[in-house]
C-alpha cells in the first residue's frame, strides 16, 4: 500500500481527504503542525507528501526545504486558491506539483498518482540501463539522476522529468503545452508558471555544476530549447 503522509492544520479537512485517499487505496498519516510533520517525515517511509502552505510552529515552505535537504520524495503542495506567489515559491523551493484549496479530491488523486507513477519509473522502467547524454550532461534513466561531467545534479522526480524531454529533443524547441502535458501529466493553464519555474530551477543546478547558463533558453512565444553547444562534439547519445 502506498504511504502518504498528509501536512494540514485544518482536522476537518484532514478527517475527510483520509477517508478519500484511504478508499483509494492510500495508507495516510496526518500531521496538523510543521514541527510534528517533520519528525513524521524523519521517522517514516514516505512515497509521497501533501504540504499545505499556512502551518503552526514552521511554514510549508520551511518544511519543504527542510525535506528537500534529505530527501527526494515527492511533495504536493496545498495553497490558496489565486495565490500565485505561493505556488511559485512552492515549485522553486523544490515541490513536485500543487494544488490550490479547496481541492477536489479526485484531482487530488489524479495528480498524486501522476508524481508517484514520476518518481517510480527509475523502479518500473525495463529501460534501467539506458543512459542519454549530452555535452558533458549525462542521464541515467534507470536511476533517474544526472550528472554532469562527474558531479551529480540533485534533481527532483519532475524536474528530471523535464530534462529528460528536453534532452531527447535537444536542439528543438519543445512548447509549454507539451511539456506541461508530458511531464506533468496535465494540460497548460492561463498563468500557469509550473513549467518556468522548474526550468529555472534546473538551468541554476546545472549552471552551479558547470554547465553553460544557456544550455537551457526560453524561445519567446514557442517554448523551452536545449542548445547543442557548436564548438564542441555535440548531439544526443544514448546508450
Amino acid at each position: 500500500m502506498v504511504k502518504l503522509l498528509l501536512i494540514d492544520d485544518d482536522q476537518e479537512l484532514c478527517q475527510l481527504l483520509n477517508e478519500y485517499l484511504t478508499a483509494e487505496g492510500f495508507e495516510v498519516d496526518v500531521a496538523h503542525d510543521g514541527e510534528q510533520a517533520l519528525e513524521q517525515v524523519n521517522r517514516g517511509h514516505y512515497a509521497a507528501i501533501i504540504l499545505d502552505v499556512m502551518l503552526p510552529k514552521r511554514s510549508g515552505f520551511d518544511v519543504l526545504k527542510a525535506v528537500r535537504q534529505k530527501y527526494t520524495t515527492p511533495v504536493l503542495m496545498l495553497t490558496a486558491k489565486g495565490d500565485t506567489i505561493d505556488r511559485v515559491v512552492g515549485l522553486e523551493i523544490g515541490a513536485d506539483d500543487y494544488l490550490p484549496k479547496p481541492c477536489d479530491p479526485r484531482e487530488l488523486v489524479a495528480r498524486l498518482r501522476a508524481v508517484l507513477r514520476r518518481a517510480g519509473s527509475a523502479v518500473q522502467s525495463p529501460g534501467g540501463a539506458e543512459t542519454l547524454q549530452v555535452e558533458a550532461l549525462r542521464l541515467h534513466l534507470g536511476s533517474r539522476s544526472a550528472y554532469w561531467q562527474e558531479q551529480d545534479v540533485p534533481l527532483t522526480g519532475t524536474e528530471f522529468s523535464v530534462l529528460e524531454l528536453l534532452v531527447r529533443q535537444a536542439g528543438q524547441v519543445i512548447s509549454k503545452d507539451e511539456l506541461t502535458e508530458q511531464a506533468l501529466n496535465r494540460k497548460l493553464t492561463p498563468y500557469d508558471r509550473s513549467i518556468d519555474v522548474h526550468v529555472s530551477n534546473i538551468r541554476k543546478k546545472l549552471t552551479s555544476a558547470g554547465a553553460r547558463r544557456e544550455m537551457i533558453i526560453n524561445v519567446r512565444g514557442a517554448g523551452y530549447m536545449l542548445t547543442l553547444n557548436d564548438t564542441s562534439e555535440g548531439g544526443l547519445a544514448s546508450a
